[in-house]
């Protein structure tokens, strides 16, 4: 099925937002919402957002991809992923009014785009379905035990290290204290959070406030994991540590792909066309 790419420009707090829409000649009723994770804009690292677009709208979805103010070609201030409700509910908007035929909508988010998406998912009925690409869950706590647990110990297994270990070409002493900062950070934050409850809106917050975010939201959710991401490892540490994340992520409505070998934005095209694949399937299976 052929689709159009459209320019688009909205309305936002008084800022003029940019987005490209993904029209296929006959759209299904549901469709799709971009939202960018990171410094990113509406193209994605390696074109993975237009490539995702392309290949939905083939299908008969329609998509839609957008800069945040202060990204990309939107105007304003840039502002972090906890700051996008207001861009979000404006490019949802201006995706409803152009394509009269949609019905339903699934939001796709990368990193904390994904977390950004889930945050507000529960806000608006019409939003039926969640796709998060590595979701961004950050801790001090679990990136640094991530560290340790994945990039050393794959490191100390690795040939290559050992090689060069002997070749003389390995900043031994900085290695060392590399590894042992990263040791501190871990065993200090955790022994912190065991102690107290994290303030409620912090960084050390973030997993309980996307549990919360999950918990109330009743659509159903697809995530997906690169399998060499330290992000995608600290996510899920939540479900091998917290009973609570266990029980949210067995549910019925949720599915865990896993991209084998894949790093966090999926550069590499059999990469790519793994996440765009099982988007895809799961958007057609329901």
């Amino acid at each position: 099925m052929s689709a159009d790419q459209q320019a688009m420009q909205f309305e936002c707090g008084g800022q003029a937002l940019i987005g490209v829409l993904h029209q296929p000649a006959q759209p299904a009723p549901r469709g799709v919402l971009v939202v960018t994770g990171g410094p990113q804009y509406r193209v994605g690292s390696h074109r993975q957002f237009v490539l995702l677009g392309c290949h939905l709208a083939a299908q008969g979805h329609p998509v839609m991809r957008f800069d945040y103010r202060g990204m990309g070609d939107s105007t304003g201030d840039p502002r972090t992923f906890e700051q996008v409700d207001d861009d979000l509910h404006a490019a949802i908007r201006a995706f409803f009014a152009a394509v009269p035929a949609l019905r339903e909508l699934v939001l796709w988010g990368l990193c904390d785009g994904a977390t950004a998406a889930a945050c507000h998912a529960a806000r608006d009925h019409r939003i039926t379905g969640l796709v998060l690409l590595n979701p961004w869950v950050r801790t001090d706590a679990g990136w640094a035990q991530a560290t340790l647990r994945h990039y050393y110990v794959r490191r100390l297994a690795s040939a290559a290290f050992w090689r060069k270990l002997a070749a003389g070409a390995v900043d031994v002493r900085s290695a060392l204290a590399a590894l042992r900062r990263t040791a501190q950070a871990a065993l200090t934050t955790t022994r912190a959070r065991t102690a107290s409850t994290p303030q409620p809106g912090t960084a050390a917050d973030l997993p309980a406030r996307l549990h919360r975010a999950l918990s109330r939201f009743p659509g159903r959710v697809l995530i997906m994991l690169s399998g060499a991401d330290l992000g995608a490892r600290e996510f899920s540490a939540l479900s091998a540590h917290q009973p609570q994340w266990r029980r949210l992520l067995a549910e019925r409505r949720v599915t865990r792909v896993d991209i084998a070998g894949a790093n966090h934005t999926c550069a590499r095209k059999v990469w790519r066309d793994h996440v765009a694949t099982s988007t895809a399937r799961w958007i057609a299976s329901w």
